[in-house]
């Protein structure tokens, strides 16, 4: 059952991956919700998010601090705290840390449809972001990084007070 509540970054379940963002879940644990998926992503300098893709569906990002490298249509854009980025349907994007600092991004993505197209990127590639063969399956495009699990750990974000 779908409910109301209120959860601070600091108390929200995080998860780490060597090669990728350290990605903090907002839903409950209950499931997903049915129609946006809302996450916080952390990368340090150079690391990407995920890999480069497209999805058939709007997502809209908003950088919570530091500053990333968001490639967007396959050109590098330098987004710093408070840049809004809105990816429409079909637009393929990753983000990368940039900057002396981690970056966070709230992402936030509708789910009516849940597929993904991850084509092969020069630009992305560069940073270890894009699959090494075009394809719809995200088992396919993570191959290189699915030995490499993901981990719990605390938030990066400190409490209130702190």
């Amino acid at each position: 059952m779908d409910e109301a509540f209120v959860v601070n970054l600091a108390d929200a379940p995080a998860q780490a991956h060597p090669r990728r963002a350290t990605f903090l879940k907002l839903e409950p644990e209950d499931g997903a919700w049915p129609d946006l998926g809302v996450n916080v992503q952390v990368m340090a300098p150079g690391q990407p998010n995920c890999m480069y893709h497209s999805e058939p569906v709007q997502e809209d990002f908003l950088v919570l601090s530091g500053e990333c490298i968001a490639i967007v249509a396959g050109e590098e854009r330098r987004l710093r705290q408070w840049d809004f980025l809105h990816c429409p349907a079909g637009v393929e994007h990753v983000f990368i840390g940039a900057g002396a600092d981690p970056c966070a991004v709230l992402m936030i993505g509708s789910r009516r449809r849940d597929e993904a197209f991850y084509p092969v990127n020069e630009v992305a590639a560069r940073y270890g972001a894009s699959a090494s063969a075009e394809t719809d399956e995200p088992a396919t495009a993570y191959a290189e990084w699915r030995s490499e699990p993901w981990r719990p750990v605390p938030s990066p974000f400190p409490g209130p007070g702190a």
